[in-house]
This record gives structure tokens, sequence and C-alpha cells, in this order.
């Protein structure tokens, strides 16, 4: 696809400044453009695919596609998901389906665990880069259709298993977040999915709702709040045939080291939990896959933690609790909102990492009254208490 002057360039400048590369004329024989994508996308791929990267010979695609796949870690993470349901299924043959192929990170790492893949995408530079790269990884397995998979669900092959990561972009290339806004549509193709396999994973935009995520899509068996380096990234589904008792939340932060907190949605209706009005020695605040999934009561009883009020999502207690799926830290001091106890608490300060929690301002409002820069090693919580107080915490981090 690429000649052997283009190779040759892109070799030599992989490290170079794309940027400052463009506005040099092109060498003989050099496709500038097609290299220029090429740097580009390896570049990124050193921070979003760190094995890709390294991998000689692959080809990348442009740039929007490359912002849009998955990072290696959730790959793997989504792996991990199908390994377990495809176990269940016990299928001696099994096959895949990928409706939505794009760069086809994904498929690449569901591939290996199936007897036959197909991957399925309407772009056709996207399907020759596919082709070339699916046959560098050796995926042998994988049958790569340039097709809109949307307008012939009776072509779908039977499956095992299917995987579907709608087009979060409208036509003029603005973001979406609602299923409905999505392509191709899941509403209208998910009938179809559950008659052509036996169990779908499903890619979600990080800021859908998730209530509005189970009513449009009933047969819901699990939800999967997928998080990296405290930013939730991805929302899973895995929906199935049958309408299941109940679903089953996984939160996970991949990158931290913590737990994977699992619960269902009778269990966090069923917890009980304590409430604090004042704080304990520790504030614990959990990490953004929980934010998302909101176990709030669960969160509590679980680990033993009194909780500030009903809305302020942060907890506190007396001893530390080891493996807690968030962040931690120890209290300092707490006060209110009145002049004198601020300068008390706060006069040896001149900067500050501030967060709000349930409380009538914003970070950069209070920021403004507390006259803090931003940064160092102290962090102050400003939230409300369970009789309704509003205050400020003083903390640092605890280091086990």
């Amino acid at each position: 696809m690429l000649n052997e002057e283009t190779l040759h360039f892109i070799q030599t400048h992989r490290q170079d400044d794309t940027r400052l590369l463009a506005l040099k004329p092109a060498p003989p024989g050099v496709d500038l453009r097609a290299a220029l994508q090429q740097i580009e996308g390896r570049q990124a791929a050193g921070r979003k695919l760190p094995s890709w990267a390294e991998r000689e010979g692959l080809l990348f695609p442009p740039r929007l596609a490359m912002e849009q796949c998955s990072s290696e870690q959730t790959a793997r993470y989504k792996q991990d998901v199908v390994r377990r349901w495809l176990a269940s299924c016990g299928s001696s043959a099994p096959v895949l389906t990928d409706l939505t192929g794009g760069f086809g990170i994904d498929f690449s790492f569901l591939a290996p665990l199936f007897h036959r893949a197909v991957y399925m995408e309407r772009q056709p530079e996207l399907c020759r880069i596919a082709t070339h790269n699916f046959r560098v990884l050796g995926l042998s397995q994988a049958e790569v259709r340039e097709t809109d998979s949307a307008q012939a669900p009776k072509c779908w092959p039977e499956s095992d298993c299917c995987f579907v990561d709608p087009a979060r972009r409208d036509a003029s290339g603005r973001k979406t977040v609602a299923i409905g806004d999505c392509e191709p549509d899941l509403d209208a193709l998910q009938e179809a999915i559950r008659r052509r396999s036996r169990f779908c994973l499903v890619k979600l935009s990080p800021m859908l709702d998730i209530g509005e995520a189970l009513r449009a899509l009933p047969h819901t068996a699990e939800v999967h709040a997928v998080s990296v380096q405290g930013e939730c990234k991805e929302l899973l589904l895995v929906m199935t045939r049958t309408t299941p008792e109940h679903v089953a939340f996984h939160c996970v932060n991949l990158d931290s080291g913590q737990p994977e907190f699992c619960f269902t949605p009778a269990e966090e209706e069923q917890a009980a939990c304590s409430w604090a009005e004042t704080p304990g020695r520790f504030l614990y605040e959990p990490n953004a896959s929980l934010m998302k999934c909101q176990p709030f009561r669960c969160l509590a009883a679980r680990y033993g933690l009194r909780k500030f009020h009903p809305n302020s999502h942060l907890y506190t207690a007396d001893e530390w609790r080891e493996h807690f799926p968030g962040r931690t830290f120890v209290v300092e001091a707490a006060c209110g909102f009145g002049k004198r106890e601020l300068r008390d608490m706060l006069k040896d300060l001149r900067q500050a990492n501030l967060t709000v929690r349930n409380f009538p301002a914003t970070v950069a409002s209070l920021r403004q009254r507390l006259k803090l820069k931003e940064g160092g090693d102290t962090y102050l919580f400003a939230t409300t208490t369970a009789d309704g107080r509003h205050v400020l915490l003083r903390c640092h981090k605890y280091e086990s």
C-alpha cells in the first residue's frame, strides 16, 4: 500500500513533529499525506496502543479513527469480559461478529478467542487497513466485509458473540451521547442482534445516563463502567437473548490496582448506610466508575464508612480501609464558612487542590473567595454534612 520511498521517509521521521514535516516539500516518490498519517498514527499508538506501536508493518488510519478507537487497556478488559461469557456458551467453534469494525483494535483482541471472526465496516480505507493489519497480526480467523452492517441484518452470520461500538458523531462531526443519535441505531437493531447472537457486548459513551441505557436496552445483563487514570473512559453493556432477573454492575479502575466493585440494584436499595455530622480521621472519595454507577449505600456498608450526606458522595471513618476503590485522605482540620474560622484554618496556605461535593458554589468561585492558587500537597473538600451544615475539610493524601 506504500512504496519504498514513503516507507523509508516514515522510518526516518517516525519521531518528528508532523506539523513541521507538513510544511516541507515532499521528497521525490514520497506520498507525504500518507506518510504523515502513518507517523502521526504510530506516535498516537505509543501512548494508546503500546504493543501496536512496537509492531513493525502495521498501518494506521486517519486521525479521527485513531481518536475513536479503544486503548489497549480497555480492549484487554473487553477480552476478559467476552472470555468469561464465551466459557458459558460451550461452543466448540465459536463465532464473533463485529458490526462496527473501525480501526479494529477491539476486534483484534477479541478475535483470538474465536474459531471464526467477522469484521464489518462500511469505510473502504478502514477495511483495507484492517485486512493488512490482521494479516500482520496473524489473525487467520478474521474475515473482512466491506458493508454497512445495519442495512442487512439477515446477512450477519449466526454468532456466539456480537460486538458493536456505535459511532458517536452526527453528520456534522459533533459528538453525540444518546443511543438513538448514534450509528448504527441500536434501538432498531437490538432484536436482530438478539436473534443472531447468544450475547452482545455494546460499547457506549461514558457520558450516557445508565438508567436511559437500561430503558433503551432492556435485555442488558451486565453494566461495566471502565476507568483509566481516574477518568471513566467506557460504558460497556452485555445484552442477552432473554431478559435477566437482575443487572450486575461492575466498576473498575484499570491502572489503580484497586479491586473491581460489583453490585446489583437490589443490593444498593437494601444496603444500610450510616451518616456523618463530623469527619473522622480519614476521608474517602470514590473513583470515577463508582461515581458513574452510584452504588453509594453499598459502598458505605461494605467498607464500614459513614456518608456525609445523601447527595455528598464523600465518606469518612476513624480507621483506614484497605483496598478502598478511590482516593483516601487524612483529615487535618475541618471548619465552617465563617470568616474567622476560615482564616484560622487557611492562614498558612497559598495553594491547594479544591473539590466541591453537594455544595452551593463552584470550584472557581470558591477558589476566588478563599484566595488560593491551584496545586500543592493540600486538598480541600467543600461539602455538606448529614445535619445540613456546609463544611470545609483540609486533608492530605494517605500513603499506606
